[in-house]
């Protein structure tokens, strides 16, 4: 086996395997399963393990390269206009080809799947537009996320009620696998065709502005249509008796899950040989490896996604209809801290964010950092989502003050910071939160009678936006450290600017 590819398994099997144990341990204390249903989560687990790790070495090889070749063109050339057609053009085909948008086009029924995929995809589109025209102009990211901020929550007093969490989720749902690597590359390359001596806090950024796009258009399209509600689909647990059963299982499911996988890499292949056909931008050698690096992509996102939904997505609505209908409703909380601080560890996209970070950073912002901050953020907001459920709180009594204190934080921290964690927040709402966390929470709503709608949708908002508060208060820590040692908090940036730009020579 590929020596990378191997460690890229590894890597996988620590993350994913913390919450296969607590789901072993459940099933044995509080939550007895059907041995079927135990082998269904297992394979399930097999799967997007290995699915992970080829995915991860795939957008190594293709995706990000991609990325930066695509983003150093366009700063070359100097065109804005064309800079801005190609942004509108590659957000809208990277959006479409994310597999969690279908998720999300499906538990918004009461307005027309293609009506709401295409429009989400203009949203992404026309915003990667505006986070690419920040780069290149200079404008401050934190002005931008105040302003465009503020208009999202006056424009939801105006949506209906029970949009709003389902709005708030899209901003996550969207900036998935698929499309966190090629657009944070994108930034990247943007940044270091620039060369200045902001560029490397620049880099950062894009993502976050991306996830801005999916809330606003959720929301106008929630006034345009005046929906009653928005109707979800609860999540079933197919029989299994035999292990021929769940073999049975998951070979029905891979067609489906290879066409939708297919599906969504063909336009991002189309650009990539439409580049090479225009720019010759790329070595054969280097052509190859990309076409290697795709191939790893599809396979990894085939196994992942079929791992998640059919062995992760049904236990975890188990795991929550059987802990809320019993005695021990009151574990929802403490176990959501639990799974949520290992979860995030489990999400693709989180992998290759945290390696960029320590790649443009030089290492002053470690893998490490990162993942004891996104865990502790996640967990946080993983036991308020359960509290949401047990409670019907209002969401806007959590991301209202959540969002104040994140912009008010970004106005004391250095941009490379606010970057990072603004970012870091539509990383980490991906595909596992989304087939396992949300189901779970659904699951734990319809047992105890609430409205799944308004009480179990949001979970995905909160995850997104725990990360930007935390990774703030890690840069405001961070900064502390820095005048301890007689170094001004202003050098981070700069530091990480020079080590910056002499990797890229």
């Amino acid at each position: 086996m590929n020596e990378k590819l191997k460690e890229k398994i590894h890597e996988s099997l620590s993350s994913v395997l913390p919450i296969t144990a607590i789901v072993l341990v459940l099933s044995v204390t509080v939550i007895p399963m059907e041995i079927g249903t135990l082998s269904l989560f297992l394979t399930g687990a097999f799967s997007l393990i290995v699915g992970m790790g080829f995915f991860q070495l795939g957008a190594e090889m293709a995706m990000t390269p991609l990325g930066q070749g695509v983003g150093s063109r366009l700063v070359k050339t100097g065109n804005f206009l064309l800079i801005g057609m190609v942004s509108l053009l590659m957000g809208i085909i990277i959006t479409i080809s994310e597999p969690d948008l279908q998720v999300l086009a499906n538990q918004v029924a009461a307005i027309p799947n293609q009506v709401l995929i295409w429009t989400v995809a203009a949203g992404v589109g026309v915003f990667l537009v505006m986070a690419v025209l920040r780069i290149l102009l200079h404008i401050s990211l934190a002005n931008m996320l105040m302003i465009f901020y503020i208009f999202l929550f006056l424009l939801s007093f105006f949506s209906p009620s029970s949009f709003t969490a389902v709005a708030f989720d899209s901003g996550g749902v969207t900036t998935g696998p698929m499309t966190v690597p090629f657009i944070m590359a994108l930034g990247v390359g943007l940044s270091a065709a620039r060369s200045d001596k902001n560029s490397a806090s620049d880099s950062f950024g894009l993502v976050s502005l991306c996830s801005v796009g999916p809330i606003m258009t959720v929301l106008l399209l929630g006034i345009f249509y005046h929906p009653t509600e928005a109707i979800y689909t609860p999540v079933e647990i197919t029989p299994v008796f035999v292990t021929s059963d769940v073999a049975r299982q998951f070979l029905q499911a891979f067609p489906h899950y290879t066409r939708e996988v297919l599906f969504s890499m063909l336009p991002v292949m189309a650009v990539f040989i439409l580049f090479q056909i225009i720019t010759r931008y790329y070595s054969k050698h280097q052509v190859l490896k990309m076409c290697v690096g795709f191939l790893y992509t599809i396979i990894g996102l085939v196994l992942f996604l079929t791992g998640v939904n059919i062995g992760f997505a049904p236990v975890g609505n188990l795991l929550g209809s059987g802990i809320a209908a019993g005695a021990f409703k009151w574990l929802l909380a403490p176990l959501g801290i639990v799974i949520g601080y290992y979860i995030v560890k489990a999400e693709p996209a989180v992998q290759i964010l945290n390696v960029q970070v320590e790649e443009l950073t030089s290492g002053n912002i470690s893998r490490q950092m990162m993942n004891a901050a996104l865990s502790i953020g996640v967990a946080g907001a993983v036991a308020l989502s359960m509290l949401r459920v047990l409670t019907g709180i209002n969401i806007y009594w959590v991301i209202i003050p959540g969002y104040l204190l994140s912009l008010v934080l970004s106005r004391y921290v250095s941009p490379v910071f606010v970057g990072i964690a603004f970012d870091s927040g539509g990383v980490a709402s991906g595909p596992m939160t989304s087939t396992f966390l949300l189901p779970m929470a659904m699951g734990a709503c319809t047992a105890i009678g609430g409205n799944v709608v308004t009480d179990a949708f949001g979970i995905v908002a909160l995850v997104a936006l725990a990360p930007l508060i935390m990774i703030q208060l890690m840069g405001l820590i961070y900064a502390q450290k820095q005048k301890a040692v007689s170094l001004p908090a202003e050098q981070l940036s700069d530091d990480i600017v020079i080590d910056f730009e002499e990797g890229s020579e």
